[in-house]
């Protein structure tokens, strides 16, 4: 347990972080997760039974001094970081015709300012592990929305995966951006809930991140889009 491999994700309390932490503390990893909400990251790890090698940290992903500081304490607690997940982040679910400016500077803030923070934060310690980096964007990060500001962060976090890749990669840090379709999590509350047809599920997802992370050494997958079969965008 003591060399496993060490994850930290942001905005692991719910969704699709939840997700990709049970799966590796189910394979043996250790994982530290973010989250706003202490309530929430409390009873996350009280639904796993609060084991060893899991780490809840409260923080806002949007804010550097919380993640440099989960970034520190995942390491003094593991004692090394092999791999970040930028997960955090959220939509407003409306147009720049509609929308509510003020949903848009957190939205901006978390879905594109926090992701970069994180590998700001953890690439000192990546660079030690020759470790990775994945980011979670989304299909809105390939295909224009009409309007939609959500799309755009998307589309912000497509380029900043290809920025960093070609910044770490002589240090043998691995960038992944996992871009996933449609999937059921809570990304569709407030809004009427998802629409019809097939759903991925944050466990399918999830499936990806961890593959991406489990790759072989030497080898750096960049780019996987993940749709449901019938998704037409």
């Amino acid at each position: 347990m003591t060399d496993s491999p060490v994850t930290l994700i942001t905005g692991g309390s719910s969704g699709i972080g939840a997700a990709v932490a049970r799966q590796l503390l189910d394979r043996g990893g250790r994982v530290a997760v973010t989250g706003r909400d202490r309530d929430r990251l409390g009873r996350f790890t009280a639904g796993l039974g609060d084991p060893p090698g899991l780490l809840a940290l409260a923080g806002d992903a949007s804010d550097y001094d919380a993640v440099s500081s989960a970034v520190e304490s995942t390491v003094k607690e593991f004692g090394r970081l092999d791999a970040v997940v930028a997960n955090a982040g959220f939509a407003s679910h409306d147009t720049v015709d509609n929308g509510d400016p003020a949903v848009w500077r957190e939205m901006v803030l978390t879905n594109v300012l926090g992701p970069a923070l994180l590998i700001r934060a953890a690439l000192p310690a990546l660079r030690e592990t020759r470790g990775r980096i994945v980011l979670v964007g989304s299909v809105a990060g390939f295909v224009n929305t009409p309007g939609n500001i959500y799309g755009a962060t998307k589309w912000a976090v497509t380029g900043l995966a290809e920025n960093t890749r070609r910044i770490v990669t002589g240090d043998g840090v691995g960038v992944t951006l996992i871009a996933p379709g449609r999937v059921e999590t809570p990304f569709w509350d407030g809004i009427g809930g998802p629409p019809e047809g097939l759903l991925l599920t944050a466990d399918q997802i999830a499936a990806s991140i961890v593959w991406a992370i489990g790759q072989p050494e030497g080898v750096d997958v960049n780019t996987v889009v993940v749709r449901p079969i019938g998704q037409p965008v």
